[in-house]
């Protein structure tokens, strides 16, 4: 093998290396037989070049090539040839050459693989992830794991030339709640007693602010128990930081600064800063989400005057009920069919909607009519309606009438749905922060008030005097950067004060007895000398994801789980024998289905 060490990458020769011999090591990605002409595509993580093997080759290397299928792991020695202009292949980096093989050796033999592996797989998810050390051999699998290193390495040179320190912070730690489920590890050493894998290192980082560190970060491993979607995994990373002696614009400007650093490495794109800010009220209110997706206008339009007056009763009633009515103009899409309006409904009636009201505007553009939906209610206030609007002929105009929260969420859905129906965003990255999140909320279940985020945000100073009389107006010192639609990071101003974290806990109906059991490790902490301090976490797997253009994280991990946790590849979560829970002080018990 010592002689057949590759000399160039499969991606690098060009038509100035004609004439010289190179040495190439890949694995076959294709082979196509032309009589007594064979080709072979091989390749490895950085391209393809075409091995050329002809009637002058050797007998060996003939014979070896008739032989070499799929994946195949080969060391090829020949001789650059540079192609005929009229064979060459623009397509190919390495397409004005070819390397004429003098010598073959098959390093390992490959079963035939369950799909191709291409640009980019066609295979199903399932497939993918049984065999995900095939599917990462694709150029595209190859590229977005490169992505992510490149973005990680942009992190740690960022962060760390503004004087952060990454340290770790354990992995096995004491249960706390944290909003999902833990995932828990018995102990072997102290029966009946039990780690947790962190669902995030929050308390970790802020003992090191209390430690003195000033600036830290780290690469952290999450676990939460959960279920899983497009962009979240029950196992992910975030990028951790906790700076002291800050405000939010301080936190800001650090992560301005790091997502343009890692644009920069990742993509060559210089993102424009600072980024945009909204309220969280506002976000809700024109664009209907608190991660609005901004590449694209269409903003929602508080319709509540002119239906509280007009003559559908459904409006009016919402209207005198204390509701609102959002109205949607969607430009271009009065030719829209009855069936795609229901479809728009559907997305409407998934969160909450009783229903989608639409009308059309038709006629000339100095004469604009209603018709169709609800236009026959509102004929004689046409005027009110389109200045409201904003309409014009050809326009679709929906409307959501209900409480603030479900019309604003139910209206914001259709926005995004019409959004990627009507292909509105476009390419390009469109950045954001929401601030001045709502600190508590409503917990119909329990009837009781419950940390919006967590419990350790610090309010805003002008609802200090009013924590407790009315919890449901206050606002914290939240924040979450937003991009193209997705949440990347969320983070705060933490409570550094022992008094105002009593009360906040006591608004929750945490017990000072339930606070020392949960958090006990952390209020000792904050008994010498706390600093104001704060933080963030951009979700790590998530912003690749941003980057590589994909809609699920599942395509930036190495090795993801399916929608249900569990690991294809080598069968996780899996069974354990009867030792090793004996050893654990454990019993299995049995499955619903077996008792």
């Amino acid at each position: 093998m010592e002689r057949l060490q590759r000399t160039h990458h499969c991606a690098e020769l060009r038509a100035d290396h004609a004439g010289t011999e190179a040495i190439l090591n890949g694995w076959v990605h294709r082979t196509r037989d032309h009589g007594g002409l064979r080709f072979i595509d091989v390749r490895d993580w950085r391209g393809m070049t075409q091995v050329v093997v002809g009637d002058d080759a050797p007998d060996s290397v003939a014979a070896v090539a008739a032989e070499l299928k799929s994946e195949y792991c080969v060391a090829i020695r020949g001789i650059v040839h540079e192609r005929p202009e009229t064979m060459r292949n623009p397509d190919l980096a390495t397409g004005a050459i070819e390397v004429r093989a003098v010598e073959i050796v098959v390093l390992s033999v490959s079963a035939t693989p369950p799909f191709v592996i291409d640009e980019v797989s066609e295979a199903r998810d399932d497939l993918r992830l049984k065999y995900r050390y095939l599917d990462l051999r694709s150029f595209s699998m190859q590229r977005k794991l490169r992505l992510r290193h490149t973005v990680l390495q942009a992190t740690r040179a960022f962060l760390s030339a503004q004087g952060f320190v990454e340290i770790e912070t354990p992995t096995l730690i004491r249960s706390t709640p944290e909003g999902a489920r833990d995932f828990l590890v018995p102990s072997r050493l102290h029966p009946g007693r039990f780690y947790a894998l962190p669902q995030s290192p929050q308390l970790f980082k802020q003992i090191l602010m209390v430690s003195g560190f000033d600036r830290y970060f780290q690469i952290a491993h999450c676990f939460r128990d959960e279920d899983a979607r497009g962009d979240r995994q029950i196992e992910h990373s975030q990028i951790d930081i906790e700076m002291s002696f800050v405000r939010k614009e301080d936190v800001f400007a650090v992560v301005e600064g790091l997502i343009a650093a890692i644009f920069r490495a990742g993509l060559g794109i210089e993102l424009e800063t600072p980024f945009r800010r909204l309220t969280y009220h506002d976000a809700m209110n024109t664009y209907g989400s608190d991660r609005p997706d901004l590449r694209f206008a269409l903003e929602l339009v508080d319709f509540t005057a002119i239906g509280r007056t007009g003559r559908f009763g459904v409006f009016s009633q919402v209207a005198e009920s204390g509701g609102v009515i959002k109205a949607l103009r969607v430009p271009g899409a009065a030719g829209y069919s009855r069936k795609r309006i229901e479809e728009l409904e559907a997305v409407a009636k998934t969160y909450g909607a009783r229903g989608l009201a639409w009308m059309k505007v038709a006629g000339p553009t100095e004469a604009p009519v209603l018709e169709g939906g609800i236009a026959k209610f509102f004929v004689d206030r046409s005027d009110a309606v389109l200045a409201a609007t904003a309409a014009a002929p050809g326009d679709l105009l929906l409307f959501v009438a209900d409480r603030w929260r479900v019309a604003a969420t139910a209206a914001g859905a259709v926005r995004a749905r019409l959004g990627a129906d009507l292909g509105l965003a476009g390419d390009g990255f469109r950045f954001a922060w929401v601030v001045d999140f709502p600190l508590f909320e409503w917990d119909e279940e329990h009837q009781a008030w419950a940390a919006a985020h967590h419990m350790f945000t610090m309010p805003q100073a002008q609802y200090l005097d009013t924590l407790e009389s009315d919890p449901g107006a206050v606002t914290g010192e939240l924040y979450d950067l937003v991009g193209n639609g997705l949440e990347l990071a969320s983070g705060s101003i933490r409570i550094h004060d022992a008094e105002l974290q009593e009360r906040i806990f006591r608004i929750v109906g945490f017990s000072r007895e339930e606070a020392r059991r949960r958090f006990g490790f952390l209020l000792d902490a904050f008994a010498y000398g706390p600093p104001p301090h704060g933080g963030i976490a951009p979700g790590l797997d998530r912003l690749v994801m941003l980057m590589a253009g994909e809609d699920s994280i599942r395509e930036v991990i190495a090795f993801p789980k399916t929608v249900t946790g569990a690991s294809p590849m080598d069968d996780a979560p899996g069974a354990v024998d009867a030792a090793q829970l004996a050893e654990l002080g454990l019993q299995s018990a049995p499955r619903r289905s077996d008792a």
